[in-house]
C-alpha cells in the first residue's frame, strides 16, 4: 500500500440516462467488448452485433457493471477507420444490449459524432482515450448529455515530461480545464492513467507504483493495464495468457485507491477485487493511505 496519498473517499459517479455508479466501498470491472478485426487480443473474435451481445450479457453476468463497446483499434499500429465504420460496427451493439441489459454501456470513442448517437441508442458513458483534446466537440456533448465521462491521459502525438506523475498532472489538468469550460459537471468525470499509451515498461510500472499521486486531481480513478504489453514484459505470457497477471494489477491497483478496472477476463479479475476489496474493509481508515 502506498503511504504518501490518503485513500480517496466515497464517490458517486453520474453517468447518464438517470443512473449513477457508487465508488466507495467495492470497486467496479469494467469488461471490454471491441468489435474490430484488430484488437491487440480479441480483435476478430465477434463477427456480428449478436456474438459482441453475447460477450456483453456473459461479461455482465460475470460480475461487470460496465460494459465498454469499442469500434476503432487503438493499439500501436492499428489502421485508422472514419466514423461512419465505427458507427456501424458499435451503434446495434449498443442499441441491442440496452434493449436486453441493464448493464452500464460505455462507448469507447473519441469522436463527438459517435458518442451523441451511442447515448441515444442507450450508452451511459462516454470512454475518450484522447483526453476531450481530439474531437473539439466531445465536451460540450458530454456536458449536454450528462453521460458519464472517462478522461484518458495519453501521451500520443506530444512531448512528454521525464517525470511519469508530472506529464500525468499536465495532460490531465488540461483536460478538465476543457472539461470545466465546455460546463461538465465534475460528478460526471472519472480520470484513467492511460496504460500502454506511449508509455514503455518501466513507466508503466512506475506509474503503477505511484499511482496513489493521482488522487490529488481530484476525481476517481478508472484503470485499464488488462493484457497489455507491459504485462507480457514481466510475465513473457502472450496476450491472451496474461489475464491472471492483469488480475494481479487489478488487486494491486484497488488496493492503490483506484475506483473501476477495464478488463478482458471479467472473471478473474473480479476474484481478485473481491480480496482487494476485503482487506480494504478490514483495514482501519486511517491506515489507508
Amino acid at each position: 500500500m502506498q503511504s504518501a496519498v490518503a485513500f480517496p473517499a466515497a464517490r458517486v459517479w453520474m453517468v447518464g440516462h438517470g443512473r449513477h455508479l457508487d465508488l466507495g466501498a467495492r470497486g467496479h470491472l469494467m469488461g471490454i467488448v471491441n468489435v474490430t478485426p484488430d484488437s491487440f487480443s480479441d480483435g476478430g473474435r465477434f463477427d456480428g452485433a449478436g456474438d459482441a451481445v453475447d460477450a456483453a450479457l456473459a461479461m455482465a453476468d460475470d460480475g461487470a457493471s460496465i460494459v465498454d463497446i469499442g469500434g476503432e483499434s487503438t493499439r500501436p499500429g492499428a489502421a485508422p477507420v472514419d466514423a461512419a465504420c465505427e458507427q456501424a460496427r458499435v451503434l446495434p451493439v449498443i442499441e441491442a444490449l440496452a434493449a436486453r441489459s441493464d448493464v452500464l454501456i460505455s462507448v469507447d470513442t473519441y469522436r463527438a459524432d459517435t458518442a451523441r448517437l451511442a447515448v441515444e441508442r442507450g450508452a451511459h458513458i462516454i470512454n475518450d482515450v484522447w483526453g476531450l483534446t481530439r474531437d473539439g466537440a466531445m465536451a460540450s456533448l458530454a456536458a449536454q448529455t450528462g453521460a458519464g465521462l472517462c478522461i484518458m491521459h495519453t501521451g500520443r502525438e506530444r512531448e512528454r515530461l521525464a517525470d511519469v506523475i508530472a506529464d500525468q498532472r499536465a495532460f490531465l489538468t488540461q483536460s478538465l480545464a476543457i472539461a470545466r469550460r465546455a460546463g461538465i459537471d465534475p460528478a460526471q468525470i472519472v480520470l484513467d492513467p492511460g496504460f500502454g499509451f506511449a508509455k514503455d515498461p518501466d513507466e508503466n510500472f512506475a506509474l503503477m507504483a505511484r499511482l496513489g499521486e493521482l488522487h490529488a486531481l481530484g476525481h476517481p480513478l478508472l484503470v485499464g493495464a488488462s493484457r497489455k504489453r507491459f504485462i507480457g514484459h514481466a510475465t513473457g505470457r502472450e496476450a491472451e495468457e496474461r489475464d491472471v497477471a492483469t488480475a494481479a494489477t487489478t488487486a494491486l491497483m484497488r488496493a492503490a485507491g483506484a475506483a473501476v478496472f477495464r478488463v478482458h477476463d471479467v472473471a478473474k479479475s473480479r476474484d481478485a477485487l473481491a480480496i482487494a476489496d476485503a482487506m480494504l474493509a478490514a483495514t482501519p481508515v486511517q491506515q489507508r493511505t
